[in-house]
């Protein structure tokens, strides 16, 4: 194994003799040695969910990315919990709106909203759900078991924290629960003491021997989306498959975008002007610059099950930098996806404008394309690991 060393193609830098993680340089190329076109401080944009706290249950697991691990990352925060077969989140509701994107497995969901209107649907890989801030679920592993990423509209939010049914039986005096269901107090003598949170449960039969009929009938809108069946944008080294408001109506508060970059392509350089970026990366690995303005510039390697962030409006674009296509998901807090391609906006901008502001020539100004292409890949101009 070569150990690699900190220092840049031009000289720059000397090598690292103390004590270090080796496999951890190994992993962030482009931070041990940034580009040279990195420059000043950004805070810290990537954090992986290996280097966080497993919560270890009787049917599941969970672990947390939130501005504890993350302080930049204020509008969203991320949860990766895994089921086992019948394995149950217990019956909860949040203060806020939940977004999840299906990893593995399949799982059943379940939801009543304020007007009584209830939902049941089982979900597998490439689906969502997205349940408002307030409306009350539960999430049950089937047959294989699941795992599944949840996106939740506020940085500050823990899973650990969110109401519970159990929770607040356990501390409810029991004469009230009997006052209030009209059952005798015996009937509480074997309720949980505290949150159940996770617990093992059997496998739940069809889907149709689950259904409960509401006299108020199921929910105006779905909570459940089949982003996979979504048919994608396609360009040339990859393609994009947007979600928000527009065809997944009930999402008011996440938007998001499910990505796919060739090997050799890239995710141009772009911004969102409505809200700061918050990325999963699914597959593969690859390197992001971020540019903050005032010349600072800061890069940073990603590889599957990182989180990445970007501060609202700030430059970037992400590369392909493995052998593999890289599969990611960028994610806002919006009821809109929206970005802006840096090559449409100056071919939109009058000729001489750009010219005269860039001092470049004809090359590149007739290579510039008025139609968006988020993805992109040119014979001849691919990037490649080192």
């Amino acid at each position: 194994m070569k150990v690699p060393q900190p220092i840049r193609s031009d000289g720059a830098g000397g090598p690292d003799r103390g004590p270090r993680d080796i496999m951890r340089d190994l992993e962030n190329p482009d931070m041990l040695v940034p580009p040279a076109t990195d420059s000043g401080l950004l805070p810290n944009l990537k954090m992986s969910f290996s280097d966080t706290h497993m919560e270890l249950f009787h049917g599941g697991w969970s672990r947390e990315i939130t501005i504890r691990e993350l302080p930049v990352a204020t509008t969203l925060a991320g949860v990766n919990m895994s089921l086992t077969p019948g394995g149950v989140r217990e019956l909860h509701w949040h203060q806020q709106a939940e977004w999840s994107y299906m990893l593995l497995g399949s799982a059943r969901i379940t939801a009543v909203d304020q007007n009584g209107r209830n939902f049941i649907a089982d979900v597998g890989p490439g689906d969502l759900w997205y349940f408002p801030a307030g409306i009350p679920h539960s999430i049950q592993g089937l047959e294989e078991g699941c795992e599944f990423l949840l996106v939740f509209d506020d940085g500050h939010f823990s899973d650990l924290n969110t109401l519970t049914i159990s929770d607040w039986f356990a501390h409810t005096p029991k004469d009230v629960l009997s006052a209030n269901f009209g059952v005798p107090e015996h009937a509480f003598d074997s309720i949980p003491t505290e949150q159940v949170y996770i617990f093992q449960d059997r496998v739940p039969g069809p889907l149709e021997s689950q259904r409960v009929d509401s006299p108020y009938g199921t929910v105006p809108l779905g909570f459940k989306h089949r982003l996979l069946a979504q048919k994608p944008l396609k360009f040339p080294g990859g393609s994009v498959r947007i979600v928000d408001s527009s065809n997944f109506p009930i999402s008011k508060t996440v938007a998001a975008a499910l990505v796919e970059i060739e090997p050799g392509a890239m995710r141009e350089l772009h911004w969102h002007p409505n809200q700061d970026e918050w990325q999963y990366y699914l597959t593969g690995q690859g390197r992001m610059t971020v540019f903050s303005g005032n010349g600072a510039a800061r890069t940073f390697n990603y590889r599957a099950g990182d989180v990445g962030y970007v501060p609202f409006a700030f430059g970037h674009y992400i590369q392909n930098t493995g052998d593999e296509t890289l599969w990611y998901l960028e994610i806002f807090k919006s009821d809109r996806f929206a970005d802006i391609s840096l090559t449409q906006w100056m071919a939109l901008t009058p000729r001489e404008l750009v010219r005269d502001n860039l001092r470049v020539g004809h090359t590149l100004l007739d290579a510039l394309r008025k139609e968006k292409e988020p993805v992109v890949k040119f014979p001849g101009f691919t990037y490649y690991p080192r």
